[in-house]
């Protein structure tokens, strides 16, 4: 499995390069904080929600949750992987690591 650290997470974001980032914890948790320019699809709508959300198989999708601890992210890759995409990332740090990094939520 493909992993970012935020340094790498942040420089992507800040240069505005082409990548779809992927909150994959449920709404109420999005809703209260979230990294910039980062869409939620929880995790159990994955499937669902894939295929009208993420057309591009190709594209480079960043997937994060809470903490290198949560699961949820990885359990995100390995669906989406299944699902037939190709360019899939874990950002394992999750909100922790962004706010470690001393980085702003919106």
């Amino acid at each position: 499995m493909k992993t970012i650290n935020v340094e790498e997470l942040k420089k992507k974001i800040d240069s505005d390069e082409k990548f779809r980032l992927i909150n994959v914890l449920s709404k109420n948790s999005f809703d209260g904080q979230h990294i910039p320019k980062s869409i939620n699809i929880p995790g159990s709508e994955l499937e669902e929600r894939s295929t009208k959300e993420l057309p591009d198989k190709d594209e480079e999708i960043i997937v994060y949750c809470a903490s290198k601890t949560c699961q949820a992210s990885p359990h995100a890759v390995k669906k989406l992987e299944e699902l037939g995409y190709t360019n899939v990332t874990d950002f394992e740090d999750g909100l922790a690591g962004w706010q470690d990094a001393g980085y702003k939520f919106e």
